[in-house]
Protein backbone atom coordinates (compact mmCIF):
# COMPACT_ATOMS: atom_id res chain seq x y z
CA UNK A 1 0.00 0.00 0.00
CA UNK A 2 1.99 3.55 -1.08
CA UNK A 3 1.51 6.53 0.78
CA UNK A 4 -1.59 7.89 -1.44
CA UNK A 5 -3.73 4.61 -0.38
CA UNK A 6 -3.47 4.72 3.41
CA UNK A 7 -5.54 6.19 5.52
CA UNK A 8 -3.39 9.78 7.41
CA UNK A 9 -4.03 8.12 10.85
CA UNK A 10 -2.67 4.74 9.35
CA UNK A 11 0.50 6.41 7.96
CA UNK A 12 1.18 8.95 10.93
CA UNK A 13 0.31 7.25 13.52
CA UNK A 14 -1.21 10.64 15.16
CA UNK A 15 -4.45 11.15 15.80
CA UNK A 16 -7.00 11.37 13.55
CA UNK A 17 -7.55 15.15 13.39
CA UNK A 18 -3.79 15.58 13.23
CA UNK A 19 -3.56 13.00 10.75
CA UNK A 20 -5.47 14.85 8.54
CA UNK A 21 -4.03 18.08 8.99
CA UNK A 22 -0.51 16.99 8.52
CA UNK A 23 -1.50 14.60 5.26
CA UNK A 24 -3.37 17.68 4.31
CA UNK A 25 0.36 20.22 5.02
CA UNK A 26 2.35 17.47 3.38
CA UNK A 27 0.03 17.32 0.48
CA UNK A 28 0.03 20.97 -0.09
CA UNK A 29 4.03 21.33 0.77
CA UNK A 30 5.05 18.30 -1.60
CA UNK A 31 5.69 20.34 -4.80
CA UNK A 32 7.41 22.83 -2.94
CA UNK A 33 9.91 20.01 -1.28
CA UNK A 34 10.24 18.62 -4.81
CA UNK A 35 11.40 21.89 -6.08
CA UNK A 36 14.39 22.08 -2.90
CA UNK A 37 15.44 18.61 -3.93
CA UNK A 38 16.00 19.78 -7.38
CA UNK A 39 17.51 23.16 -6.53
CA UNK A 40 19.59 21.67 -3.84
CA UNK A 41 23.59 20.92 -4.72
CA UNK A 42 23.78 19.65 -1.42
CA UNK A 43 21.77 17.18 0.95
CA UNK A 44 19.31 19.13 2.35
CA UNK A 45 17.55 17.98 5.89
CA UNK A 46 14.33 18.23 6.98
CA UNK A 47 14.45 20.65 9.52
CA UNK A 48 15.63 23.36 6.79
CA UNK A 49 12.94 22.12 4.67
CA UNK A 50 10.23 22.47 7.62
CA UNK A 51 11.73 26.03 8.01
CA UNK A 52 11.69 26.93 4.20
CA UNK A 53 8.43 25.86 4.06
CA UNK A 54 6.65 27.16 7.27
CA UNK A 55 5.58 23.73 7.89
CA UNK A 56 6.03 20.52 10.66
CA UNK A 57 8.82 18.52 10.20
CA UNK A 58 5.97 15.52 10.20
CA UNK A 59 4.16 17.11 7.13
CA UNK A 60 8.04 17.15 5.37
CA UNK A 61 8.87 13.70 6.35
CA UNK A 62 5.52 12.46 4.75
CA UNK A 63 5.71 14.76 1.53
CA UNK A 64 9.65 13.29 1.47
CA UNK A 65 8.24 9.38 1.43
CA UNK A 66 5.52 10.24 -1.39
CA UNK A 67 7.99 11.89 -3.36
CA UNK A 68 10.44 8.83 -2.53
CA UNK A 69 7.55 6.71 -3.88
CA UNK A 70 6.83 8.67 -6.68
CA UNK A 71 10.21 8.39 -7.75
CA UNK A 72 10.67 4.79 -7.10
CA UNK A 73 10.75 3.57 -11.03
CA UNK A 74 12.18 6.60 -12.78
CA UNK A 75 15.67 7.56 -14.24
CA UNK A 76 16.32 9.65 -10.70
CA UNK A 77 15.49 8.89 -7.00
CA UNK A 78 14.85 10.79 -4.27
CA UNK A 79 18.22 9.24 -1.92
CA UNK A 80 18.51 10.07 2.00
CA UNK A 81 22.37 10.62 2.38
CA UNK A 82 24.93 12.57 4.81
CA UNK A 83 21.96 13.41 7.14
CA UNK A 84 19.54 15.02 4.04
CA UNK A 85 18.15 14.06 0.85
CA UNK A 86 18.55 15.12 -2.44
CA UNK A 87 17.73 13.61 -5.80
CA UNK A 88 20.16 11.28 -7.64
CA UNK A 89 19.97 9.17 -10.85
CA UNK A 90 18.74 5.57 -10.36
CA UNK A 91 20.89 2.77 -11.00
CA UNK A 92 18.23 2.28 -13.95
CA UNK A 93 20.15 5.02 -15.59
CA UNK A 94 23.46 4.08 -14.46
CA UNK A 95 25.06 3.31 -17.88
CA UNK A 96 23.75 5.98 -19.96
CA UNK A 97 24.59 8.41 -17.39
CA UNK A 98 28.00 7.20 -16.94
CA UNK A 99 28.55 7.42 -20.96
CA UNK A 100 27.53 10.83 -21.18
CA UNK A 101 29.89 12.06 -18.19
CA UNK A 102 32.54 10.40 -19.64
CA UNK A 103 35.80 10.77 -19.21
CA UNK A 104 35.24 8.94 -15.86
CA UNK A 105 36.02 10.81 -12.63
CA UNK A 106 39.07 9.62 -10.98
CA UNK A 107 39.23 6.79 -9.02
CA UNK A 108 41.07 6.65 -5.55
CA UNK A 109 44.14 4.28 -5.57
CA UNK A 110 44.31 1.16 -2.93
CA UNK A 111 46.59 3.36 -0.60
CA UNK A 112 44.44 6.48 -0.24
CA UNK A 113 41.38 4.35 -0.05
CA UNK A 114 43.02 2.67 3.13
CA UNK A 115 43.96 5.97 4.87
CA UNK A 116 40.35 7.42 4.02
CA UNK A 117 38.88 4.00 5.74
CA UNK A 118 41.12 4.56 8.77
CA UNK A 119 39.73 8.33 9.25
CA UNK A 120 36.12 7.43 9.09
CA UNK A 121 36.82 4.75 11.19
CA UNK A 122 38.81 6.66 13.96
CA UNK A 123 38.50 9.92 13.54
CA UNK A 124 39.72 12.60 14.27
CA UNK A 125 42.83 10.80 13.90
CA UNK A 126 46.54 12.39 13.26
CA UNK A 127 48.75 11.98 10.21
CA UNK A 128 51.08 9.94 12.74
CA UNK A 129 48.44 7.66 14.04
CA UNK A 130 47.56 6.63 10.29
CA UNK A 131 50.76 5.79 9.56
CA UNK A 132 51.38 3.75 11.94
CA UNK A 133 48.94 1.58 11.28
CA UNK A 134 49.37 1.61 7.68
CA UNK A 135 53.47 1.08 8.24
CA UNK A 136 54.30 3.49 5.46
CA UNK A 137 54.58 7.29 4.80
CA UNK A 138 51.11 8.96 4.11
CA UNK A 139 52.13 12.59 3.01
CA UNK A 140 50.92 12.21 -0.43
CA UNK A 141 47.54 10.49 0.54
CA UNK A 142 46.34 12.38 2.63
CA UNK A 143 47.16 15.65 0.37
CA UNK A 144 45.05 13.49 -1.70
CA UNK A 145 41.98 13.41 0.16
CA UNK A 146 42.22 16.75 1.18
CA UNK A 147 42.80 18.28 -2.13
CA UNK A 148 39.50 15.53 -3.23
CA UNK A 149 37.57 17.11 -0.12
CA UNK A 150 37.22 13.68 1.30
CA UNK A 151 39.18 14.39 4.48
CA UNK A 152 39.40 17.66 6.23
CA UNK A 153 41.35 19.18 8.78
CA UNK A 154 39.55 18.99 12.66
CA UNK A 155 42.09 21.03 15.08
CA UNK A 156 45.36 19.88 16.24
CA UNK A 157 45.42 17.09 19.00
CA UNK A 158 46.96 17.97 22.74
CA UNK A 159 49.70 16.43 22.84
CA UNK A 160 53.26 17.45 22.00
CA UNK A 161 53.98 19.16 19.31
CA UNK A 162 50.19 19.63 18.64
CA UNK A 163 49.83 17.41 16.02
CA UNK A 164 46.72 18.63 13.06
CA UNK A 165 43.98 15.97 13.09
CA UNK A 166 41.79 15.33 10.41
CA UNK A 167 38.14 13.59 9.63
CA UNK A 168 36.04 12.78 7.23
CA UNK A 169 33.47 15.33 5.72
CA UNK A 170 30.33 15.37 4.23
CA UNK A 171 31.30 14.90 0.76
CA UNK A 172 33.03 12.01 1.95
CA UNK A 173 29.39 10.47 3.35
CA UNK A 174 27.86 11.49 0.13
CA UNK A 175 30.20 9.92 -2.43
CA UNK A 176 29.84 6.52 -0.62
CA UNK A 177 25.97 7.03 0.07
CA UNK A 178 26.16 6.96 3.71
CA UNK A 179 23.53 8.70 5.67
CA UNK A 180 26.49 8.57 8.64
CA UNK A 181 29.47 7.11 9.98
CA UNK A 182 27.40 4.89 12.14
CA UNK A 183 26.97 3.32 8.38
CA UNK A 184 30.32 1.99 8.08
CA UNK A 185 30.84 -1.74 7.80
CA UNK A 186 31.94 -2.61 11.49
CA UNK A 187 35.58 -2.37 12.58
CA UNK A 188 37.88 -4.14 14.79
CA UNK A 189 40.17 -2.23 16.52
CA UNK A 190 39.11 -2.05 20.30
CA UNK A 191 38.64 2.22 21.50
CA UNK A 192 41.95 2.98 23.08
CA UNK A 193 43.87 -0.33 21.77
CA UNK A 194 47.56 0.74 21.26
CA UNK A 195 48.67 2.29 17.48
CA UNK A 196 52.12 -0.39 18.02
CA UNK A 197 50.33 -3.11 15.83
CA UNK A 198 51.79 -6.36 14.48
CA UNK A 199 51.48 -5.88 10.47
CA UNK A 200 51.41 -8.74 8.57
CA UNK A 201 53.27 -8.91 5.38
CA UNK A 202 50.98 -8.89 2.27
CA UNK A 203 52.72 -12.44 1.30
CA UNK A 204 53.29 -13.72 4.65
CA UNK A 205 50.86 -16.55 5.62
CA UNK A 206 49.92 -17.43 9.54
CA UNK A 207 52.47 -20.93 10.30
CA UNK A 208 51.49 -23.34 10.74
CA UNK A 209 49.88 -24.25 14.88
CA UNK A 210 50.02 -21.05 15.22
CA UNK A 211 46.32 -19.34 16.60
CA UNK A 212 44.72 -17.18 13.59
CA UNK A 213 45.34 -13.65 13.71
CA UNK A 214 43.24 -11.01 12.47
CA UNK A 215 43.98 -9.21 9.41
CA UNK A 216 45.88 -6.26 9.58
CA UNK A 217 44.34 -2.71 10.31
CA UNK A 218 45.35 -1.35 6.61
CA UNK A 219 44.08 -4.81 5.20
CA UNK A 220 40.72 -4.48 6.74
CA UNK A 221 40.37 -1.16 6.06
CA UNK A 222 41.25 -1.93 2.13
CA UNK A 223 38.49 -4.57 2.56
CA UNK A 224 35.76 -2.24 4.09
CA UNK A 225 36.28 0.66 1.43
CA UNK A 226 36.23 -2.53 -1.08
CA UNK A 227 32.56 -2.84 0.12
CA UNK A 228 31.67 0.64 0.47
CA UNK A 229 32.35 0.98 -3.16
CA UNK A 230 30.18 -1.72 -3.54
CA UNK A 231 27.48 -0.29 -2.05
CA UNK A 232 28.47 2.91 -4.09
CA UNK A 233 27.32 0.94 -7.01
CA UNK A 234 24.41 -0.38 -6.29
CA UNK A 235 22.69 2.65 -4.90
CA UNK A 236 23.78 4.66 -7.55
Amino acid sequence: MDTQERSPQEYTGEPLDEAEALHSAAHRITPLVEALLFVASEPIDTKRIAKLTGEDEKAVAIAIASLQETYADRGISVREVAGGYRFATSTLARDVVEAYLLPPKTSLSTPALEALAIVAHMSPVTKSEIEAIRGVNSDSVVNTLLERGLIAEAGRKDVVGRPMQYETTSLFLESFGLNSLKDLPPFELEPGQPLELELLPAATSVEEGEPARAQTVAQKADDDMQRLEAAVDEGE
